[in-house]
């Protein structure tokens, strides 16, 4: 069963990190608190499904003139002009803020776009997804007195 709240922690980052909208750092934190878990192993479970889930909108990234006109599609016109010019303005080390809420999922959909390479995209987005979750940790471990 304790692999269940790993694989979970996983898929809630996974999730987050995409355009959908859900919340990773609540399930990282409820299973810190529990005390059943490996806190590196839950590091490493958020953050690779957050990384995953980034490299998704890259993939997207690199398509999305096929779709950025439809309806359908799940970031606005305006959301994605801001982070093109954010990322234009400060290239591929805007993706330092790819943990950031509102402009970290278009900021890596928009690095897809702009055609940014794989190999430092990855590199800069796990180091700042990592970043976020090892905060995180931290801060819930010492305010349980850990």
């Amino acid at each position: 069963m304790i692999g269940a709240g790993y694989a979970g922690l996983f898929l809630a980052a996974l999730v987050a990190a995409t355009l959908l909208p859900a919340q990773s750092e609540a399930v990282l934190v409820g299973l810190i608190v529990s005390g059943r878990y490996s806190v590196a192993l839950l590091l490493l479970a958020a953050t690779m499904g957050n990384v995953l889930g980034s490299l998704i909108n890259w993939l997207l990234g690199r398509q999305i003139e096929r779709f950025r006109d439809h309806r359908w599609f799940p970031v606005s016109a305006r959301a994605l002009n801001r982070a093109e010019a954010f990322y234009a303005r400060y290239g591929r080390w805007s993706l330092l803020l790819s943990w950031a809420p509102i402009i970290g999922d278009p900021l890596t959909l928009v690095a897809g776009l702009l055609r940014e390479r794989l190999l430092p995209f990855l590199l800069l987005v796990t180091i700042a997804k990592f970043g976020r979750y090892a905060l995180l940790a931290a801060i819930t471990l010492g305010a349980l007195g850990r």
